[in-house]
């Protein structure tokens, strides 16, 4: 049965659909994804916390939702924007259909939107403040709420995705390394490669004391990726620094590609309306290759005329992105550093770029023959 729902924008614009998930009002930033497939990867990633996800593939939920290919223990965005909603999954994995896990966890959506005149007007007037609301409720007081509610910018976020008690992810066979991974919304699937590739992932806490990480140094520090304004969250910059100083290999991927290209004197702005997706083609430097890459930022870290990084002059550019020439990764010219912006776990998205997972563990295995 259709449930009357509409989606509206700080600037005014509204979009009418019908109601999916929780009948509640949603509030945060309006963002699009250009995923085909990999919904529920979009769902559960922690990096869209705080977001109203509008989905550009015209059908969602074909394929149902299942309890395998979660990036987290629940949804994180703040809300769902779908063309159509599938009636019901068609796949011997599904469990569920979307409206009902939707449901199930209290995240509102909105179907039958028009999502390619909403991602145009996103993608001419940039990621704003919306909500989703049911049809019964009055437009002024959710258009107040709407104003209301905090920009991205200085917003920090990571903490409260965080794991709040460490954990283990063994090693998949012999164990050849440890690695901390200081958790800002780690996705399920970065540890489990690392994992793959022989190593015992200990995650921790975003708040974690750099002292209790120094008295035991690990064989490699891995920063996850995570949502919000990287200018807020500085926790992590003198671990970065004591640890790489110390010649402990250091790997990090979104949020954290920012944290560390801010730990050596880069800055960070927002991007008009970020990068969602898993299509984004990225520039090698190194290799002179193009990977076709899983993005999910809304800001980047600066850059200036002819690849220099500003404030930073330890670091070079590694990757530039092809459709605005913005940063997608840097590596220290003198410690064992490097980062990207993009996520190159693949969850959901290509493979092209699995590499740096064992370029990661070969760093790690050279400091450990020396």
């Amino acid at each position: 049965m259709r449930r009357p729902a509409y989606l509206l924008l700080e600037d005014g614009h509204r979009f009418d659909g019908s109601l999916i998930g929780a009948a509640a009002v949603a509030l945060g930033e309006v963002v699009f994804n250009t995923c085909m497939t990999g919904y529920q990867e979009v769902l559960t990633d922690p990096s869209y916390t705080g977001q109203l996800v509008t989905m550009t593939y015209p059908l969602i939920g074909n394929y149902g939702v299942n309890g395998e290919d979660t990036e987290s223990s629940k949804p994180q965005v703040a809300g769902f924007i779908v063309r159509e909603a599938a009636r019901r999954p068609s796949s011997w994995r599904a469990e569920e259909g979307l409206d009902e896990y939707l449901d199930r966890h209290g995240v509102t959506g909105i179907a039958d939107v028009d999502t390619r005149s909403l991602t145009r007007h996103i993608r001419s007037q940039g990621a704003m403040r919306g909500a989703i609301a049911p049809a019964d409720a009055d437009p002024d007081g959710v258009m107040n709420r709407i104003l209301g509610h905090p920009r991205m910018e200085g917003l920090d976020l990571a903490c409260g995705v965080s794991t709040t008690e460490p954990y283990e992810v063994p090693a998949a066979g012999p164990e050849r390394f440890h690695v901390i991974a200081y958790d800002f919304g780690v996705k399920a699937h970065s540890p489990r490669l690392l994992a793959e590739r022989g190593c015992k992932v200990t995650v921790i806490p975003a708040d974690t004391p750099v002292e209790d990480i120094l008295a035991a140094p690990p064989s490699g520090l891995f920063v996850s990726n995570g949502p919000g304004d990287p200018a807020a969250v500085a926790k992590a910059e003198r671990a970065i620094l004591e640890l790489a100083q110390a010649n402990v290999p250091v790997f990090g991927i979104c949020l954290g590609h920012q944290l560390i290209s801010r730990a050596f004197g880069a800055t960070t702005y927002k991007l008009p309306f970020g990068h969602h997706g898993g299509n984004h083609p990225v520039r090698n430097l190194d290799r002179d290759t193009v990977e076709i890459t899983s993005q999910n930022h809304g800001f980047a870290v600066r850059s200036a005329e002819g690849g220099t990084i500003p404030g930073a002059p330890g670091l070079r550019l590694t990757h530039v992105n092809l459709y605005d020439g913005t940063v997608e990764g840097v590596e220290h010219r003198e410690l064992p550093v490097f980062c990207v912006q993009y996520h190159p776990e693949a969850a959901p998205g290509p493979h092209d770029s699995r590499y740096l997972f064992d370029r990661f563990t070969v760093l790690m295995e050279e400091r450990a023959t020396r």
